[in-house]
């Protein structure tokens, strides 16, 4: 029997996201000038005023924090003082202090390959076939209509020129019972925009202008098995209270690691808890993540399984991984199951925390594009940043290559 799957996203408006791109903009500005910073920062926002705070230790790097937290809300668009929240005026607070040295020294050691996980914990990474990216496909849908709606917003203010930044989008998909798409059942969105005259007039205008622009962009974007899905017959809820002017930090506060899910997988697969934003590599919680996810990527690629969920583990100051677990749903098309599966891995990618820094490179400022529309599924790219005051092209989710499938296949015999 067919079933229901949901998934949602936010927009780079919406407070928490606001929240962590804060965060990692304030990461990126400490590793452009001392790539071996330490940081973990948290970010609290609300109505007129943000709040940062953590632990960051570096030698020589100095961050204005209130502007780089002004940029981030200059850019994403709160701009205008009737929006409750603005880059010129809002209040910010800074309580950033050194990293433990308890922590530090379980980080720190003499050889760099033996340094130690930043702490202890699980992550998990994630791949399926319902996506060309590997991506379950509720999730994939929601980040791409609202990076459409967000293009529109910043680059065709005239196609919609009530949009303001906040925004929520949701799909839910139905799956046949051997776990394939079949169509798209229903999507929700709720968009922050400016006040109407009338209100009825308002939603009527909105809800045409998503069905008319928003979706048929939408549709237009997707390869051809993906846009097949959508056979008309979808249904469609926006703004389903009536109304939303008062949104981003000044309709709800806003917290660094409060959409980990809309950040991951959706729901689907699984998650250790643990948020990205706002802290370095040495922090397992995002780097081990991200080679979770690499791993899934790859075994799928290769046609080891059509699913893979994999999950790492770490104890603080310690750099093997603890243990390495491989789930494939039944879908593996390899002889010895999961734990077979799980032994190669060890073998084929070296798991240690330094390792992983190196392979993705993970000590260059890159982090700022994670902070919304999910950090993993995203498309890899090369670009120019300044790092110790020079010019140098570093890779962006890197995570997301897929350069291991020749070595998979090879370990497997496919």
């Amino acid at each position: 029997m067919n079933y229901l799957f949901t998934s949602e996203s936010v927009s780079e408006g919406h407070p928490d996201k606001v929240a962590d791109q804060i965060s990692d903009a304030i990461l990126d500005e400490f590793l452009s000038q001392d790539p071996e910073s330490k940081v973990a920062c948290e970010t609290f926002c609300t109505a007129g005023l943000v709040i940062v705070g953590g632990e960051v230790r570096s030698e020589n790097a100095y961050v204005d924090i209130p502007q780089t937290v002004r940029n981030v809300i200059s850019r994403i668009g709160y701009t205008k003082a009737e929006y409750g929240f603005d880059a010129a005026s809002c209040g910010v607070i800074s309580t950033i202090h050194e990293q433990s040295a308890d922590i530090n020294r379980g980080v720190v050691r003499s050889s760099e390959d033996e340094q130690g996980a930043g702490d202890q914990g699980m992550m998990f990474g994630y791949a399926c076939r319902d996506t060309e990216n590997y991506m379950p496909l509720a999730l994939s849908l929601s980040h791409r209509m609202l990076q459409i709606l967000t293009d529109i917003r910043h680059n065709e203010p005239q196609l919609m020129p009530y949009l303001r930044p906040d925004a929520k989008a949701q799909f839910t998909v139905e799956f046949s019972s051997h776990h394939h798409p079949v169509r798209v059942h229903t999507i929700v969105l709720s968009t922050q925009h400016d006040d109407f005259d009338s209100d009825a007039a308002m939603h009527d205008r909105i809800e045409e202008d998503v069905r008319n622009i928003v979706i048929p962009r939408l549709i237009k974007s997707l390869p051809e098995r993906t846009a097949a899905l959508f056979k008309g017959d979808w249904i469609l809820h926006v703004n389903p209270t009536g109304k939303f002017v008062i949104g981003g930090p000044a309709g709800d506060t806003g917290l660094t690691g409060r959409k980990i899910v809309v950040d991951t997988y959706g729901g689907r697969g699984a998650h250790g808890g643990g948020a990205f934003s706002g802290k370095d590599s040495s922090k397992v919680d995002r780097s081990g993540a991200y080679a979770a996810r690499h791993i899934a990527k790859n075994l799928v690629a290769a046609g080891v399984c059509d699913e893979c969920l994999v999950q790492l583990a770490y104890a603080i100051g310690v750099a093997e991984p603890v243990s390495i677990f491989v789930e494939t749903y039944g879908s593996a098309k390899v002889e010895g199951g999961d734990g077979y599966i799980a032994s190669k891995v060890r073998g084929l990618f070296d798991l240690r925390p330094a390792a992983i820094v190196r392979r993705f490179g993970l000590k260059n400022p890159i982090f700022s594009p994670t902070a919304a529309y999910g950090h993993v599924g995203r498309k890899p790219y090369k670009a120019t940043v300044m790092v110790q005051g020079e010019e140098r092209e570093v890779q962006f989710f890197g995570w997301e290559l897929l350069d291991m499938v020749d070595p998979i296949r090879k370990a497997f015999g496919l």
